[in-house]
């Protein structure tokens, strides 16, 4: 479909290489067109389905975005309210999304609604849904703390009509196949976390050195090296669960629980390091100048999408088996 048919590791790599862009929301745009709103449609859409979007989407001509969240269900996914009803030959949808990043530009969105009225883990699917058609709105650009340079939406749906051939899979697989979708967005997430929070540690190193306070370089306390010493451990252990963690994916077993603990640990380093760094670049570290505060914004993000911190402790519960039942 006009990409190179290499496994999930090589998308991995590029993932941390992108890293090296000096801001977050970048690799988050190429992420969503890599391992968020074409996952699916690479592994259950039909031939017609992929050549009229996979194919574009691959070449870059077609920008792609992922409807999941809405105003009254972000990491719970199944309480989403979003209707698909069938009608003859087509889907009505009605409802709508939010915080769906790169939503402004999209040419179609991978988007999860209710088809049926049944239980709320098998009464969903998965559409491809072109975002030029009657009654899609952008409502707005939703103004953000960080990954600004990004556009973020929030769209409405009336009686938006859609193909029933353009259904990825089974219908009523929905939740399923985002599921699957949701572990290489995670991934994604921590893949391209590792080389800013690198890159942060390395210059707050450089500017520690040079900068001096009483008598002398701030880098010469003792907590001031040892954290970062600390922090540059922490980072290294994270590469070496995502390396782990990759190389079972590709090999093709459930990757849910490291994936999740990956994630988790990626949203929580991120906030860590990008904080305690800022506070060692003290009035410097609090102005808009220095790539710190850049990733001090930017990073937040990693805690929240994809599932919150909240949700990844849940998942990894629940394969622990301490879950409480309900």
């Amino acid at each position: 479909y006009g990409g190179m048919g290499l496994d999930f590791s090589y998308s991995i790599a590029v993932a941390e290489e992108l890293g090296s862009i000096r801001c977050g929301a970048i690799p988050m745009a190429v992420g969503v067109q890599a391992g968020m709103a074409t996952p699916a449609l690479t592994r259950f859409g039909s031939e017609e389905l992929k050549k009229q979007f996979l194919v574009p989407t691959i070449a870059g001509d077609f920008v792609a975005c992922l409807g999941i969240s809405e105003v009254g269900a972000g990491s719970d996914v199944a309480n989403i309210k979003t209707t698909a009803v069938r009608k003859g030959n087509e889907y009505v949808i009605n409802g709508g999304k939010m915080w769906t990043t790169s939503g402004c530009q999209a040419d179609w969105m991978c988007l999860l609604a209710n088809t049926s009225e049944g239980p709320h883990h098998q009464n969903k699917s998965l559409i491809c849904l072109p975002m030029n058609l009657p009654g899609i709105h952008v409502a707005k650009k939703i103004d953000k703390l960080g990954m600004r340079s990004s556009d973020t939406a929030q769209i409405f749906f009336e009686d938006v009509r859609v193909p029933s051939k353009n259904l990825i899979g089974e219908e009523g697989k929905g939740f399923t196949y985002q599921m699957l979708q949701f572990q290489e967005e995670r991934l994604w997430a921590v893949a391209s976390v590792l080389t800013p929070l690198q890159t942060i540690i390395e210059e707050t190193i450089d500017y520690t050195r040079q900068r001096k306070a009483f008598g002398q370089s701030v880098l010469h306390n003792q907590a001031v090296h040892f954290r970062l010493a600390e922090l540059a451990t922490e980072v290294e252990l994270l590469r070496s669960l995502l390396y782990r963690t990759v190389a079972l994916y590709v090999e093709g077993n459930d990757v849910t629980k490291f994936a999740a603990m990956a994630k988790l640990k990626a949203g929580r380093l991120a906030r860590e390091v990008t904080d305690s760094c800022l506070q060692f670049w003290g009035g410097m570290g609090f102005t808009s100048e220095v790539l710190v505060s850049r990733f001090y914004r930017d990073l937040r993000l990693v805690s929240i999408g994809g599932g919150t911190d909240e949700t990844m402790l849940s998942i990894i519960c629940k394969y622990m088996e301490t879950l409480p039942s309900k």
